[in-house]
């Protein structure tokens, strides 16, 4: 006889909630994870909050900063996002990405921490221009490594 087939609770990428056969108030589970889902599809969030906002709009989000209080305690590098049912965390993956709005540029996931692609310094003056562009074009490489843009 084989063994029966079992399935874990929640999605193994960002641990949505699943149906069981026989479940009671199934409306619950399912609006969680189309909840979650809304959530992951195109997250843009607000920017970096250590503490939750006083006046929060359903669907908007922030990445909980280092040292955070209060509902974002405990929650470091997760996208906090406010719903009708008070906040719902999100753990993100490596190689996630977010656009924050605060800044008009997205973030990436990796490494365990949320990283910000910054411009590279422009070359200035000097006399020798070949290793001024070749600086520059080695810094504008490491970027788009950072942003996730090219690997």
């Amino acid at each position: 006889m084989t063994d029966p087939v079992s399935f874990s609770e929640t999605s193994p990428r960002f641990g949505l909630p699943l149906l069981f056969a026989g479940q009671s108030q199934k409306e619950i589970t399912v609006n969680e994870a189309l909840l979650s889902a809304d959530l992951l599809l195109h997250p843009a969030i607000e920017g970096t909050a250590t503490t939750p906002p006083s006046s929060p709009v359903a669907g908007q989000s922030w990445i909980v900063g280092a040292g955070a209080t209060g509902s974002f305690a405990g929650q470091v590098d997760k996208i906090a996002a406010w719903s009708e049912g008070g906040w719902r965390f999100i753990t993100p993956r490596e190689g996630m990405r977010a656009y924050d709005l605060s800044v008009s540029a997205h973030r990436i996931y990796a490494g365990s921490a949320w990283h910000l692609a910054t411009a590279p310094a422009a070359p200035t003056g000097g006399s020798t221009i070949d290793t001024q562009a070749r600086t520059a074009v080695t810094a504008i490489i490491a970027a788009l490594r950072t942003g996730g843009i090219i690997s």
